[in-house]
C-alpha cells in the first residue's frame, strides 16, 4: 500500500494506499501521479484558495505490481517547489492529466527490481532522470528509464533537493558564459533555492557572487546566511538602484551574467551593471512582470537575454547530478533551509510554501 497525495477533479473516497485529492478550481491538497508531466519554474504561487473537504483525504491506493523491467521504490523525502504548485493551480505551461500524483522532485530508496532491471540494485537511492516522477507518496513502482542512482552517503535533504535548484543553477553557471575565477555573476531572489546554490557553486569555482534581495524585517539574518554560503555581496533591490553601486565594482569585476527569477524592475537595474556583451538568463517570474530592456543595452552593450527552462533540458543530466554530488561530499554544496513535514501535515506544509518572504523550502517526509 502506498500513501499518496494526489490531484483529481473528482471526489475522494476510501479506494485501498492514502492519498489527498484536490480539484485546480481548488488546489489545496496537491499531488500526482508517476509519469504525469512535472514543472520546474520558478514563479510565485498565488495563494492558494480553501478547498472542499473532500478534497483534502488522504487515500491508501493499492502499489503497480512490478514488471520485468521496474523499480520499487520507498520515497524517503520531496520537496515543494513553486511549479508544484503553478502546475495544480492549471498556470504552468505543462498540466498533467487529472488525477495525477505531485512532485516532481525527492528522493527514495530500491525496494526490489524486475529482473531486467541492470542500472540499480536494492538498497540503492533513486531520484527522478525527469520531471513528472510524482514523488510526494510513500512508494511506487517506476520504470527503471525514469530514475538515476545518487549516492546514499550524501545527507538525505540534499539528494532530496538536487534534481531541481542545484541543477538549475549549475547549468546556467556552465551553459551561457565562459565564466572563470574571478569573474562575477549576478542574482536576484539569492535567498531562492537556486540563489542558494548559485552561491555554492559559483564559490567552489572561484567566481563571486552579486546577491540581490527584496528588503525584509529579518534582513540581517537573511544577509548572514547567504554570507555564510559563500557570497561576496548581499544587497538590495534598493541598493541596486542607487548611485553607490559604482563603489562596490571598484573591489569586484563588473558580472558577465545575470541570473533573474524575479522580473520587472529588479532585472532592469541589474543589466545596467553587466559588463558589454554580457548575458541575462531568466529562469522565473516572481514579480508576474515583463522584462524591460533599454534600447541602449541592445546597441551599446550588445548584452544577449536567454531563458533556461529545467523541464527543457535534457543534456549531460547524469554527469551534473554525479558534479553536484561531489561538491555535496566536499562539504561546498548543502541543502538550501529547510522544515521537515510529515506527509499527514501536507496542508500545513503547502500553505507555508507559499508565504513571502520565506526561505525555507518544505520537505515532505515520506
Amino acid at each position: 500500500m502506498s500513501c499518496v497525495l494526489l490531484a483529481s477533479t473528482q471526489s475522494c473516497g476510501e479506494r485501498g494506499p492514502r492519498a489527498a485529492f484536490a480539484s485546480r478550481s481548488c488546489p489545496t491538497s496537491v499531488s500526482l501521479r508517476p509519469g504525469a508531466p512535472m514543472s520546474s519554474g520558478n514563479e510565485d504561487p498565488v495563494p492558494l484558495p480553501p478547498a472542499n473537504p473532500c478534497s483534502r483525504c488522504l487515500l491508501d491506493l493499492e502499489v503497480a505490481k512490478l514488471g520485468e523491467s521496474d523499480v520499487h521504490v520507498r520515497m524517503l523525502a520531496a520537496p515543494i517547489n513553486p511549479a508544484d504548485i503553478n502546475m495544480i493551480q492549471g498556470t504552468y505551461a505543462i498540466l498533467s492529466e487529472l488525477p495525477a500524483v505531485g512532485g516532481n522532485e525527492g528522493v527514495g530508496q530500491v525496494v526490489e527490481v524486475g529482473s531486467r532491471v541492470t542500472s540499480v540494485k536494492p538498497g540503492d537511492w533513486v531520484v527522478p532522470a525527469d520531471t513528472g516522477l510524482g514523488t510526494w507518496r510513500t512508494e511506487a513502482v517506476f520504470p527503471e528509464e525514469t530514475l538515476l542512482q545518487v549516492p546514499s552517503d550524501i545527507p538525505l535533504l540534499c539528494a532530496a533537493t538536487l534534481s531541481v535548484n542545484p541543477c538549475t543553477a549549475y547549468r546556467m553557471l556552465a551553459d551561457f558564459e565562459t565564466l572563470r575565477p574571478g569573474d562575477s555573476v549576478i542574482q536576484n531572489g539569492a535567498n531562492s533555492g537556486v540563489g542558494q546554490a548559485v552561491i555554492q557553486i559559483a564559490k567552489a569555482s572561484g567566481i563571486r557572487t552579486i546577491n540581490v534581495v527584496r528588503d525584509r524585517p529579518d534582513l540581517p539574518k537573511l544577509v548572514e546566511r547567504l554570507m555564510s554560503l559563500g557570497a561576496d555581496h548581499v544587497i538590495t533591490e534598493e541598493m541596486l538602484r542607487k548611485p553607490d553601486m559604482k563603489d562596490l565594482f571598484k573591489s569586484i569585476p563588473k558580472p558577465r551574467l545575470a541570473l533573474n527569477c524575479v522580473g520587472g524592475k529588479s532585472t532592469t537595474e541589474m543589466l545596467r551593471h553587466l559588463q558589454p556583451k554580457g548575458t541575462v538568463v531568466t529562469y522565473g517570474g516572481m514579480a508576474k512582470q515583463p522584462v524591460m530592456v533599454p534600447v541602449s543595452a541592445f546597441i551599446f552593450k550588445d548584452v544577449k537575454l536567454r531563458g533556461f527552462w529545467m523541464t527543457q533540458w535534457k543534456k549531460d543530466q547524469m554527469h551534473s547530478k554525479l558534479s553536484l554530488c561531489e561538491l555535496v561530499r566536499k562539504g561546498q554544496l548543502t541543502a538550501p533551509a529547510c522544515t521537515e513535514v510529515p506527509l499527514e501535515d501536507y496542508r500545513t506544509a503547502l500553505e507555508a510554501s507559499i508565504k513571502p518572504f520565506t526561505s525555507s523550502k518544505q520537505i515532505l517526509v515520506l
